[in-house]
């Protein structure tokens, strides 16, 4: 010890608090990590992890620069070999979780002091060995056993919370049905299943369930009986615990649910629920498999594997439960050479990194977006996985495929982005958890995150790669007595058009059978579903220029056109009398060459011809703002667009379903197409109630913002929070509506409005699974070499076959002007 006169010093720092997080798995400016040959440096001062040893890297050196902190803890990690018994079963999952073996199990560490203060060819001086200095093994061991920062991500779960309802609270059961015998819980009553047993807890009733995941059969007896008697409670008999809990089901609320008396309920037929041995594996348990197990195919239609690529641009982003929506997005973005020219560039990035605003690299999205660009585009951590070491993997989860020849397949790695992932979604109430998202949402919010800390540190906007997103799309409302006009110019990112359902006139009955549910629709072209946008459509509107309720035109076109477009396709249909989201299963058609040209819907702006229509400010209530999401899936659905808003008017602007639910009771109402009645029934265009200013008040905001809130959401204070939080810019101040400018001046929602407009397909992000909150997402990039798949770590070149299937799919497609 005698051989760095400052080993006093590290005596005296501070072992991490439990709010700490300690980044000793990965360096926070690179993805280099305690896995590699030169591990990761801890600072002892402030749990920051760095890279060492590198010759272009030093993450550790410019941290110490940067801090001055004197000393760090050199962590290291490798495999070790674990002797596994076959014959011993897997422990049984009860929570919707990955649930990995212990680290200590896996792997074993191999620790080293560093005091920087003694330069040693610039990277610190490594200290001897502990020699059992118990101050020292005590400030390591708190580094080594704290929870690191990777885990604190990983703790916030990826957990199906299931609570109570007030059906299982208020159930009541029939008092003249006594105990079942053995007999009648043997098989569905209405069939010979003896799996998947529902008990209904009212009537005692045993019916099946339907198919779930698994193969696990099932006919819909149990949800058939609920059809005829209204019970809405039952019980999956090879669920149930001798601690009393079970799969519990109710069809009213159309949701797994927690019944606290189950043991009293069951008793009433019977069952003893501290006899009882689960059988079954529960839904949750199904679903965590179904997880797992759940994949795009990487294999071609003849059964051969696709082929691995490697390379500069073509690293793949490892899951991290649920963060392939994440990882599409991410992939399609730094495709782009606007996103790769900004974040890729050592130089930029490691100026950046000596001038730093925050404290730590981990809690700078900037920080974060080079560390991403240089693990995404390097290249260099787009290598082959090492081969296994005595036939054990380094990692809990790392499928692979095998080709024709049942040869083992090898991927890469991956990157994590651990660190991005968890500052991207600090404080958001979904992108902050393990659970499946919505990848167009998720694009929209790391756009905003990225303008925000631009504006934060002062950087030109207009000099930022989102700014190849922005167009403005142009609203045009005319007057069809008066015939003058109004237009107004929206700021947007992304272009969402509904595709609709057009259901085949004739469908094979056992292509439906077998789940080809796509060849159920019609193909519908891209082109006509941006025309669907651009058309006229009536609407009902108090005109302040006849100052009377009449019907006007509305239309919207491009004002600009971006660099980069985004078309978000949206598609619905309705079962059972209630929207559902198709997904993945109507097929879109783009043009040919994948090329689209988008000259026709350039708006024109106010012309010479043209008188605008008064401003608005002083007259009769205008036309309220209406639920957006609400008004596409009912549109989507094939209602005209003035019943549409009469019946949102009517139910309170709620939501598509309770809209419908008017629409069909008074489709025979006599007006049901006469112009809209503004008055009393929108809150839109008046004066919001003082009380629900200062209510908005309350929260922070001005009442200049509160009340241009609430009227732009129709006076509802829950919805005035959700726009003020999506208008963060917004002062409150009315925009002047006398008109938007002509066409040959571009406005300032970004864009140019140069012709011809022609954009060729870069990337198109596919989902596979029954909504956008589950399943998979993944993403094709069209390169140098032709068409990749990104499928989270695994990055193969596509077909032309897969990639033409896929890309009618898509979910999220990504042009670049040409």
């Amino acid at each position: 010890m005698s051989s760095c006169p400052h080993i006093d010093q590290i005596t005296r720092l501070s072992l991490p608090r439990l709010a700490d997080a300690v980044h000793r798995e990965e360096c926070t400016q690179c993805f280099d990590n305690q896995d590699g040959p030169n591990g990761v440096d801890v600072c002892l001062t402030c749990f920051n992890g760095g890279c060492v040893g590198n010759d272009d890297r030093h993450h550790a050196q410019t941290h110490v620069d940067r801090t001055n902190h004197a000393f760090s803890l050199n962590v290291r990690r490798t495999p070790k070999k674990v002797e596994r018994d076959d014959k011993e079963p897997p422990a049984k999952m009860t929570k919707l979780a990955i649930i990995e073996e212990r680290e200590e199990d896996k792997y074993e560490w191999s620790t080293t002091l560093r005091c920087w203060t003694c330069a040693e060819g610039g990277e610190g001086k490594l200290l001897p060995e502990l020699n059992g200095d118990a101050r020292l093994k005590r400030l390591v061991d708190g580094v080594m056993t704290s929870l690191s920062s990777a885990r604190q991500s990983e703790v916030k779960a990826w957990e199906e919370e299931i609570t109570a309802c007030e059906h299982t609270l208020t159930l009541q059961q029939d008092e003249n049905r006594g105990p079942i015998d053995a007999a009648g819980l043997a098989h569905c009553s209405q069939c010979d299943l003896r799996e998947n047993l529902w008990l209904c807890l009212t009537c005692g009733a045993l019916n099946c369930g339907r198919q779930q995941f698994g193969g696990v059969g099932g006919n819909g007896h149990a949800l058939a009986h609920f059809n005829s008697v209204n019970h809405p409670i039952a019980v999956k008999l090879g669920t149930i615990t001798p601690e009393g809990s079970a799969d519990i089901y109710c069809y009213d609320c159309n949701d797994s649910k927690l019944d606290p008396e189950l043991a009293l309920h069951l008793s009433t037929f019977g069952i003893n629920v501290a006899s009882q041995k689960k059988t079954e594996k529960s839904i949750t348990e199904l679903q965590i498999e179904h997880n797992l197990q759940f994949d795009f195919s990487m294999t071609d239609e003849s059964g051969k594997a696709f082929v691995p690529v490697f390379g500069p641009s073509l690293t793949g982003l490892r899951n991290l439960g649920n963060s392939c929506y994440m990882a599409s997005v991410i992939q399609g973005l730094f495709a782009l050479p606007q996103f790769a020219n900004r974040y890729y560039d050592p130089d930029l990035a490691a100026a950046h990194f000596m001038t730093c605003r925050e404290s730590l690299p981990a809690s700078c999205l900037e920080c974060q977006m080079y560390k991403l660009g240089d693990g995404l585009l390097s290249g260099r951590y787009s290598v082959p996985r090492p081969a296994l070491r005595d036939g054990n993997s380094p990692h809990a989860f790392s499928p692979q495929v095998q080709d024709e020849s049942d040869t083992p397949v090898v991927f890469q790695e991956g990157v994590k982005p651990t660190s991005f992932k968890s500052l991207v979604g600090k404080g958001h109430a979904e992108f902050s958890t393990m659970r499946q998202q919505d990848a167009e949402e998720f694009l929209s919010h790391l756009l905003k995150a990225l303008r925000t800390y631009a504006r934060k540190v002062g950087v030109d906007e207009k000099q930022e790669p989102t700014e190849v997103f922005k167009f403005g799309m142009e609203q045009r409302l005319q007057c069809t007595r008066c015939k003058r006009v109004r237009y107004k110019v929206d700021e947007m990112d992304i272009l969402s058009v509904a595709v609709p359902a057009h259901r085949k006139m004739e469908v094979d009955v056992q292509q439906q059978k077998e789940g080809e549910v796509a060849s159920m629709y019609s193909d519908v072209a891209l082109v006509d579903c941006i025309d669907v946008v651009t058309e006229n459509e009536e609407l009902g509107y108090r005109c302040p220029a006849c100052n009377a309720d009449v019907v006007v035109q509305k239309s919207s076109h491009f004002a600009t056109f971006p660099e980069v477009l985004v078309v978000h396709a949206k598609k619905f249909q309705l079962v059972n009398w209630v929207p559902t989201k198709l997904g993945r299963y109507i097929p879109v058609i783009l043009p040919q060459d994948n090329v689209l040209t988008l000259d026709k819907y350039l708006g024109k702006g106010l012309q010479p011809n043209e008188e605008p229509l008064p401003d608005e400010a002083a007259a009769a209530p205008a036309l309220p703002t209406f639920n957006a999401a609400a008004m596409a899936e009912l549109e989507g659905m094939g209602f005209p667009t003035l019943r549409c808003q009469k019946a949102l008017l009517a139910t309170g602007n709620a939501s598509a379903e309770a809209a419908m639910e008017w629409l069909f009771a008074h489709m025979e109402d006599p007006d049901i197409d006469a112009p809209l009645e503004l008055g009393a029934a929108s809150s839109a265009g008046s004066e919001p109630s003082a009380e629900s200013i200062s209510m908005l008040a309350d929260m922070g905001f001005t009442p200049a913002q509160a009340r241009k809130a609430l009227k732009e959401t129709g006076g509802n204070a829950e919805r005035a929070v959700e726009w003020l939080f999506n208008h963060p810019d917004d002062n409150g101040e009315d925009t002047a509506a006398s008109g938007a400018p002509a066409a040959s001046a571009p406005t300032s929602a970004g864009g140019s409005v140069n012709l011809p407009a022609r954009y060729r397909l870069k990337a198109f992000i596919s989902h596979k699974g029954p909504s956008v909150h589950s399943g998979h997402y993944v993403a094709h990039i069209h390169t140098a070499e032709g068409w990749v798949l990104f499928n989270d770590e695994k990055v193969v070149k596509a077909d032309d076959e897969s990639v033409s299937a896929l890309q009618k799919l898509a979910y999220l497609y990504i042009f670049e002007r040409i």
